[in-house]
């Protein structure tokens, strides 16, 4: 576990880099994802001690090692049911989890759906290459069917998990997407994300130099197309409406996921970036516990003592080993 220093001076993006290299492949997609995080950071005003950023396995798993925050490194697809809990101890904390595609959509993903449910005030953030680029380059679970990368032998013979849809589905009360090569684009989509009261997912697709040669920077760029064009597009350019309130009525809230659907099963020659959802009518996790328990928003469970000035514990658990004692 990284730890974080109080400071109370205004931050700028180096107040949020380390004083040692990175070491992920030259051309990895997760550079542009750590520059964008870092400056996001810094300008949303966060102290390095009010952020902790919760890790999974694999490529992405090394992130929260360069940024001076607090910072946890969870086992494989664990890493949302660690953040809720940072999070619900300490509601004031700006809590960011990071993960690969294998690490969330695979093993991890019973736990990205029940996180769905909860809607706890935090972000997601899935590195997305379609490869487990730590492991030696294994289809993960968003690789299309019947696609070969080449650290495959064969075709990809598992179906593709559509990210935007599980997390619509699951309850995600904010969903975006963006391109790791378009930091300034990321930067603008991480602030939305975090800011989002509720549960927040964004889909970072990047380029896997050593493994995947199928989306590759070039491909992303669109320099195979006839037209020129770069595949990835901005929704907000196109006037797309992502927002739900709590004013709408049935019918408007259905069209708004007819559009989501629909763009977020687009895929190919474009593919579209932005927020997709913006959903402000669904009470936090957070909200629900302080309407239940009312002296939770002023005693949180990190406000509360544990231990006496000799750091002995404080908690009396005679009434649960009166309840255990065997007559």
């Amino acid at each position: 576990m990284t730890t974080a220093t109080k400071d109370s001076k205004k931050v700028t993006a180096k107040d949020f880099q380390v004083p040692y290299p990175v070491d992920w492949c030259p051309g990895c997609g997760d550079f542009g994802i750590l520059s964008a995080l870092q400056q996001s950071l810094a300008r949303l005003g966060r102290q390095p001690y009010e952020v902790a950023v919760v890790a999974g396995i694999g490529c992405s798993g090394k992130t929260h090692y360069y940024l001076p925050v607090y910072g946890v490194h969870t086992m494989h697809g664990r890493m949302l049911p660690f953040a809720t809990g940072i999070k619900l101890a300490n509601p004031e904390m700006t809590v960011v989890g990071v993960g690969g595609d294998g690490d969330g959509m695979g093993i991890g993903a019973a736990h990205f759906v029940n996180s769905g449910r909860r809607n706890v005030d935090m972000t997601y953030i899935l590195f997305n290459n379609a490869v487990y680029g730590l492991t030696k380059g294994q289809a993960a679970p968003t690789l299309p069917l019947g696609m070969q990368t080449k650290s495959l032998p064969q075709p990809n013979m598992q179906g593709q998990i559509n990210s935007l849809m599980l997390a619509m589905a699951s309850g995600f009360t904010w969903i975006g997407r963006s391109y790791s090569y378009n930091v300034k684009h990321l930067i603008e989509l991480m602030i939305q994300a975090i800011e989002h009261p509720g549960l927040s997912y964004l889909d970072v697709l990047q380029p896997c130099p050593t493994y995947n040669n199928l989306y590759t920077k070039d491909w992303y760029a669109g320099k195979d197309l006839s037209s020129g064009m770069p595949r990835v597009y901005n929704l907000q350019d196109e006037g797309y409406d992502p927002v739900i309130t709590e004013e709408m009525d049935d019918v408007a809230v259905f069209a708004r996921i007819n559009a989501f659907t629909q763009k977020a099963h687009e895929w190919g020659e474009q593919i579209p970036a932005g927020i997709f959802l913006d959903n402000r009518a669904v009470s936090t996790f957070g909200e629900r516990i302080a309407h239940r328990i009312p002296s939770y928003r002023t005693e949180p469970p990190s406000r509360r003592r544990i231990a006496d000035d000799q750091g002995r514990p404080i908690a009396d658990l005679s009434g649960i080993f009166d309840e255990l004692r065997m007559l």
